[in-house]
């Protein structure tokens, strides 16, 4: 492999800095804004502040590299590799964008070990800053060196990934205002496949698009890949109720009354306990994060061994999807392959 992948993470830092500038260049402005005149820096700092403070926080950044090792396992012609690197920041300031508003709808305190946007800078300039960045994300399709066909495929499916997205959300969030209502595994699985699926699902396709791919192998990646992104939102549920999310404390899903696998898993197999379940994410969310209600809820997941069969079943999503999704084309001695299973390999630990 011709980079390695923190090769590949460095310079789709250096672009996300870029797009995102501490001191936005006049070209920068026309290109944001269509004028660089009479913009006002209190404006401009309402926008720019909230969203580069996320980013600069860090984040896996596995969709944007996951999307790169696509496009270099389709292809090994660099102008195609160079226009996936150009459409990283679609990926990135989507799911920073959705982590700010994300963290509005929950009232979560913390994001990546900090103060969420919206205590930091006002709910206002939040709300605003996080839609902004939805905007700003499609920019870069601007840059791509593609035909006309392939710009609108590439438009059309940015919009219909984001339209599934809010879908995937909306399910969320009526499920935990409602401690008392439990969805099934398989809706739950619907609804994992909109809103965090959506986001791997659109790193493949991108990637397979910028390398110039027919439509229905297109299509095909899109599908395998929304299972990996599946796999990784369980595993990132588990790891709440385990050690706890890296900036976030431990069980702070309990407290949003979050219907998880490993939530689901139990009333599937406890049905009886879901009176109880209810009333102790109730108890949580009063308390709020030095709630006994916390513990007393994981310990009575851990007493089905819901909480282990939703770790493997995320650990066997993810690893199956990957295999699935790197055996669709023929190994172009690039290592992408490789790669591709091996990032996936390091979420899972």
């Amino acid at each position: 492999m011709n980079q390695s992948v923190e090769q590949i993470k460095d310079k789709i830092e250096k672009i996300l800095q870029a797009e995102l500038p501490q001191k936005p260049s006049s070209e920068w402005l026309l290109e944001t804004f269509g004028t660089d005149q009479a913009l006002s820096q209190k404006g401009l700092d309402g926008l720019m502040i909230p969203t580069r403070q996320l980013v600069d926080q860090g984040g896996k950044r596995w969709r944007p590299v996951f999307m790169v090792l696509c496009a270099m396992m389709a292809t090994d012609d660099q102008k195609k590799i160079e226009d996936a690197y150009k459409l990283c920041p679609l990926l990135e300031f989507v799911h920073t964008a959705s982590l700010i508003h994300d963290d509005i709808e929950d009232r979560a305190d913390e994001r990546r070990g900090k103060p969420c946007a919206y205590i930091t800078y006002g709910l206002d300039t939040a709300l605003n800053a996080g839609a902004w960045l939805y905007f700003k994300a499609a920019n870069c399709m601007q840059k791509l060196d593609l035909e006309d066909a392939q710009k609108v495929a590439c438009h059309e499916l940015y919009q219909m990934e984001l339209r599934r997205l809010h879908l995937g959300q909306a399910m969320d969030i009526a499920w935990h205002r409602e401690p008392g209502f439990f969805p099934t595994v398989q809706e739950y699985q619907q609804m994992v496949q909109l809103k965090t699926g959506t986001l791997s699902c659109m790193a493949a396709r991108l990637g397979f698009l910028a390398a110039q791919k027919d439509k229905a192998l297109i299509q095909r990646a899109g599908l395998v890949a929304a299972g990996i992104g599946m796999g990784f939102q369980v595993l990132d549920d588990v790891q709440n109720l385990t050690s706890g999310n890296p900036g976030k404390k431990r069980g702070d899903d309990i407290i949003e009354g979050k219907k998880s696998l490993p939530v689901l898993l139990h009333v599937q197999e406890r049905p009886q306990d879901k009176e109880k379940i209810a009333s102790l994410f109730e108890r949580a969310a009063k308390e709020g994060i030095q709630s006994p209600a916390i513990e007393e809820t994981i310990v009575l997941l851990e007493s089905s061994g819901s909480i282990k069969k939703a770790f493997d079943f995320g650990n066997q999503a993810a690893s199956q999807k990957a295999l699935e999704l790197t055996s669709l084309l023929e190994d172009n001695g690039s290592g992408a392959k490789q790669a591709i299973l091996d990032l996936f390999a390091k979420i899972q630990r």
